[in-house]
């Protein structure tokens, strides 16, 4: 199950590598972030305007690890969208990392066998699937959706011009489907992620744009973003 955790799994290297990039060379600004860091936490640094772009500028030994590098990513180009929410930032960011391994965007969990690369298959195995696996299906619908219209519109525009597919508005539909349901099931507040769910559901859009920003400015810069 896919767990809004990457805040949570930020290391020391990755703050100290906050630090850095915010301190830009000036041991008195490294200084005062750091006590900042030790006050406060980590929340107001990875928030700090300068830090995105101060990322994406990294080069030679002092790389990101994907942890730190998506989640800031994600959060700040959701705050960019109007959607200030650490957590359910902190969960697609969890989400984009999990579907980038091998072919996790195409299965309910790693551990189910069936792939789903059509959305009509997400929908047929949830009318026959009951249990805590409907669940997981619900959330798939959710996040599979989401991830293809936030990552790659292009896609979807090329398969709605070539073969008539469905459009943006029809993946947009589904997904707030997927997360509305999975953030009224009994497991969603179990995980702790009902919250995250209705905020999903009732944003989409917004974070579809987040996502749109992040493929044309990290994927496919030459592209056009719909």
């Amino acid at each position: 199950m896919i767990l809004a955790n990457t805040r949570g799994r930020l290391d020391s290297e990755d703050l100290h590598l906050v630090v850095l990039l915010l301190g830009h060379g000036s041991a008195a600004h490294q200084a005062r972030f750091e006590a900042q860091l030790a006050a406060e936490g980590p929340d107001a640094l990875l928030d700090h305007p300068a830090l995105l772009d101060r990322l994406l500028e990294v080069r030679g030994l002092m790389q990101p690890s994907p942890t730190l590098f998506y989640y800031v990513v994600v959060r700040h180009l959701l705050r960019q969208a109007t959607v200030d929410d650490r957590e359910l930032a902190d969960y697609l960011a969890a989400m984009l990392l999990e579907f980038g391994r091998k072919d996790r965007a195409f299965r309910i969990d790693w551990n189910d066998d069936h792939h789903h690369r059509y959305l009509v298959d997400i929908v047929a195995d949830l009318q026959v699937t009951e249990g805590e696996r409907r669940f997981r299906v619900m959330a798939h619908l959710g996040n599979f959706t989401l991830w293809l219209s936030g990552l790659f519109p292009d896609y979807i525009a090329a398969r709605r011009l070539r073969k008539g597919g469905p459009d943006v508005e029809y993946y947009q539909t589904l997904g707030r489907r997927g997360f509305a349901l999975a953030s009224d099931h009994v497991l969603a507040d179990h995980y702790h992620l009902d919250g995250i769910f209705r905020s999903a559901a009732g944003r989409f859009g917004h974070i579809r744009q987040a996502l749109n920003a992040l493929s044309g400015r990290l994927l496919f810069p030459a592209g056009l973003q719909h």
